[in-house]
């Protein structure tokens, strides 16, 4: 046996073996595996002010990775376009339950406004703080 750090290409080939493993063991139930879903808002100038990076995967499930708006832009909607966005997309395409985290300095409140509900706390991550693990049935 000799340990090592990987390389990329090591990397890419554990990815490939989970999927077979995961496939194998509960069967992929949309025609591509991972459907990226990810959109932003431009103001006027074509500066991005508000993005979203979220996938539908395998099962029909929406992860939200990342949800972000600009301060200056903050508490005019813009956050809840993009899920909104999402969610119908993905609902369109066979989607039925989504998750994501957050924060406790973030937007928990903001997820919950929106149909989400807790089902998971890390705490003390980081140090001082909490993260929360949400979901909401689309």
């Amino acid at each position: 046996m000799n340990l090592h750090e990987s390389n990329v290409e090591e990397s890419q080939l554990i990815d490939k073996k989970i999927v077979e493993f995961n496939r194998a063991n509960v069967p992929f139930q949309q025609v591509e595996d991972w459907i990226n879903l990810s959109h932003v808002l431009k103001d006027s100038s074509g500066s991005v002010i508000a993005g979203i990076n979220a996938t539908l995967y395998c099962w029909n499930i929406l992860y939200v990775d990342v949800l972000y708006v600009d301060d200056a832009h903050r508490g005019k909607g813009y956050g809840k376009q993009l899920l909104d966005a999402v969610e119908d997309k993905a609902s369109r395409l066979g989607g039925y339950m989504a998750h994501l985290d957050t924060f406790d300095w973030q937007a928990k409140e903001f997820y919950e406004g929106l149909g989400y509900s807790v089902f998971g706390i890390l705490g003390n991550c980081p140090r001082g703080h909490t993260r929360y693990y949400l979901k909401k049935l689309l």
